[in-house]
């Protein structure tokens, strides 16, 4: 086996994106096809920054499917992961069975190996399944020449992995269907269309949630009465009018529904019984700080978000970035010797006014924030053309286990 070499046919890499809500989903009107109780929206992060990348690759030599997950061996039998895997063999042998030859078939009865990992930390609410499960569903669709919708079947993986199929900004349409045909992702503009738009991580913890999103989500469903009355009678409405803003590039109005939808989602946790708590004292002095800040300019200019874990994701337009970074700097003082608190995209030095931050007047939370990420919005999954960055080697295992035996 060790002696195979595959052909490209057999062996497939891309890439997916990370994207983060603006308009939240939260709650689930049917668990096994990840049906959502209301719409959401979400900006879909450039992959310079934030991405996950994916091998997969078939071989009549391979006694079992298997899947590496950032280094390490993972359950294959995983039933989200088995949803995937099924939903894009069926297509495969339906477009096979269609008689669409225009392609070398590969033999669908072949098992598969995948490999997978992150630039980011897994699972400290940075939207790691929905890069994920995008890449998972993106890579095995190229391997078995699948073509067409796409998002419905990511969604199985993962809710909001279909809004990282697309890039820019993406709507994730309910759908009313009980079987989910119309549960999908859906573009509303690209990337390029608001090229001024910034978009800062501030990494509070790389720590695991305490609650994690599915059985968060469970439990808001089965006792909060406030997410019913958000998911019918606040998100429909709330959805267009940040549609209409992004399209006529309204700040104003992206920011601050932005900020009003990030906090009935955490009004939703606490309002869950027993209630949930994502957001930290730092996440907090977070949010008073663009409060602050925004007062003091008479305007929303910062607009923060938070999904379910305590790290922040604020909302900006280019010119406001420098300001912002060297408030953060001032608020939330790094660990000199620490790892570089600032990455992505380039940041310039500048003072800020005593009369700022006198408005502001906040006492220092020193290393409250591990890192801050300076990113913008980018495109959905991509082939990676370049041989030499597969995960996986020309035995179907990761490369990675032989430079570490």
């Amino acid at each position: 086996m060790s002696d195979e070499k595959f052909n490209v046919k057999s062996l497939v890499t891309c890439t997916a994106p990370v994207n983060i809500a603006v308009i939240k989903y939260w709650g689930k009107r049917n668990e096994g096809l990840i049906l959502p109780i209301n719409s959401s929206l979400s900006v879909t992060l450039h992959q310079d920054q934030l991405k996950t990348t994916t091998t997969v690759a078939s071989s009549r030599h391979f006694k079992e499917d298997r899947i590496w997950l950032n280094g390490k061996e993972d359950n294959i039998n995983h039933p989200r992961l088995q949803s995937c895997l099924r939903e894009i063999r069926r297509l495969a042998r339906k477009r096979s069975s269609d008689g669409d030859n225009n392609s070398e078939k590969l033999n669908l009865s072949h098992k598969v190996h995948i490999c997978s990992i992150n630039n980011f930390p897994t699972a400290a609410g940075l939207a790691s399944s929905a890069a994920g499960y995008a890449c998972l569903v993106y890579t095995l669709a190229r391997l078995y020449g699948v073509e067409g919708e796409l998002s419905e079947v990511a969604r199985q993986g993962s809710g909001s992995a279909c809004r990282s199929m697309y890039g820019g900004f993406v709507q994730w349409i309910m759908g009313d269907k009980p079987d989910g045909k119309d549960s999908i992702a859906e573009q509303i503009q690209p990337e390029t269309h608001w090229p001024e738009l910034r978009v800062l991580i501030l990494v509070v913890s790389a720590e695991r949630k305490p609650v994690g999103s599915t059985a968060g989500m469970q439990t808001s469903v089965q006792t909060s009465p406030l997410l019913k009355y958000r998911a019918e009678s606040v998100v429909p409405e709330r959805m267009k009018e940040m549609i209409a803003a992004i399209r006529r590039r309204d700040f104003e109005t992206f920011g601050e529904l932005t900020i009003k939808d990030s906090n009935q989602f955490h009004a939703t946790c606490l309002d869950t019984y027993p209630p949930i708590f994502y957001l930290n004292d730092v996440s907090k002095r977070i949010i008073s700080l663009v409060h602050r800040y925004n007062t003091y300019y008479g305007r929303t200019r910062l607009a923060y978000t938070f999904d379910a874990g305590p790290n922040a994701v604020v909302y900006m337009l280019e010119e406001h970035v420098d300001e912002f970074v060297e408030l953060i700097k001032q608020y939330f003082p790094p660990e000199t010797n620490g790892e570089q608190f600032l990455k992505g995209l380039a940041v310039s030095p500048v003072s800020v006014t005593e009369e700022l931050k006198s408005a502001i007047g906040m006492e220092s939370c020193p290393r409250g924030i591990s890192y801050i990420i300076n990113t913008k919005a980018g495109p959905g999954p991509r082939v990676v053309e370049d041989t030499s960055l597969h995960l996986l080697g020309s035995d179907g295992l990761p490369k990675h286990l032989k430079q570490s035996a």
